[in-house]
Formats: structure tokens, sequence, C-alpha cells
């Protein structure tokens, strides 16, 4: 037989079990259920592809395109943290940006990376040896970054470049905008690329354009 004083009981329980499931008063809940989200690392804005860890450097999504963690894509461009680096250089890769596609034949990205090591950070806006003239200044983000173009080719191989160069908060960060491949006809039967090089360089200017700096 059931005890008068069961259901009441029973409902006072269930409201104690349930109580931190309903909104929490502004300024709790949330953050101290997250300490970890208060250890120095900056959340990506929203809608952010890619964010560095704190308060670095960020990059939009980008049609056409999808995130890789790794430079190997190219037989000519190391996969270092930028392009024709120095051999003593230390650097982190932080992501590249692909264009959809992307293979063997024609390859597009968007690199970025960061080097906090300090002959880099004093050599960072010096144009590689690589480079093709003496460059000049373009804003990404609010931040002023030399720019210059490089090439290469070996082997039915080719590579051309742009390449951009910026000291911020104190680290040396690169972008490469890097369309590569292999020369279609020396396939058998020849290949058709995925993508004109044209096509590809108007992807990695809205990839550039997509970078910006979390505040």
């Amino acid at each position: 037989m059931n005890h008068p004083l069961a259901t009441p009981v029973l409902a006072a329980v269930l409201v104690l079990a349930t109580g931190g499931c309903t909104a929490s008063p502004a300024g709790t809940g949330a953050a101290d259920a997250a300490p970890a989200s208060r250890a120095g690392k900056a959340a990506p804005e929203a809608g952010d592809a890619f964010a560095e860890p704190g308060h670095g450097i960020a990059v939009r999504p980008v049609a056409g395109t999808h995130l890789a963690h790794d430079f190997k894509r190219s037989y000519l461009a190391l996969d270092a943290w930028k392009l024709y680096p120095a051999p003593d250089s230390r650097g982190t890769p932080l992501v590249a940006v692909v264009v959809d596609g992307s293979n063997a034949v024609t390859s597009a990205e968007m690199r970025i990376g960061r080097s906090d090591h300090a002959a880099d950070v004093a050599a960072c806006l010096t144009p590689s040896d690589e480079a093709s003239g003496p460059g000049d200044t373009v804003a990404i983000g609010g931040v002023p970054f030399t720019h210059f173009k490089a090439a290469d080719a070996a082997m039915s191989h080719y590579l051309s470049a742009d390449s951009y160069r910026a000291v911020h908060a104190g680290a040396c960060y690169a972008i490469d905008l890097i369309v590569s491949g292999t020369r279609p006809e020396v396939y058998d039967p020849p290949r058709t690329p995925p993508f004109s090089q044209d096509a590809a360089r108007g992807t990695l200017a809205k990839a550039l354009a997509a970078v910006h700096w979390q505040r």
C-alpha cells in the first residue's frame, strides 16, 4: 500500500536531482563547468574554419576548399613550416587550406606557419633566395606583410608561389599561396588537371582574404 507522503517526497527528490539542468544565472554555470576554457586559449570566432590557440591567426571558411594539417602535397615544396626555409629554421606548420580536387597533376593550397625561433624572427621579412623581385607590402587582416613571388621547376614538376611574411606578437608568420603539379603531357595517356591555374589562384585569393587575427 502506498504511503500518503510518498508522492510529494518523490517529487521533491526529482526537483533536486534535475536542478543542474536548469539555466544558470549570468556569469555562472558554463564557465564553472569548463575551467579549462579559461586556461589562456581564446575560442575561435563563430564560423572560423581554423583558429590558432591563443590570440593568434585564424581563417574563415572558404568555399571550394578543405583544411589539412600537413604540408605534403608538392614535390618541389618541402613540408617545413614555410616555403624555402633556412637549413637551421625552426617553426610549426599550422594549417593548409587546400583547393578541392587537388591532385598530383595540379594542386593548390594556402599554407600558414609560425616560428618563435629568434633567428627566424630576425630574418622573417627577408625574401628567400628563390624570390623574384624585391617584393612589396600587403596588409592581411590589418597586419602588414612583406610579399614576394617565387617559382621553381624540375623533372616535369612546377611550382609558383606568392609568399607573405610578418612579425606579429613576437613571432614570424609565413603565409604561402602555392600552385604546383606535373605537366599533364608526361602521363600516358595525358591527364586532365582538376582545375586551371587561374581558377586555383582565384580561390587562393579568397583564402587569403579570409585570414584574420583573434583579438
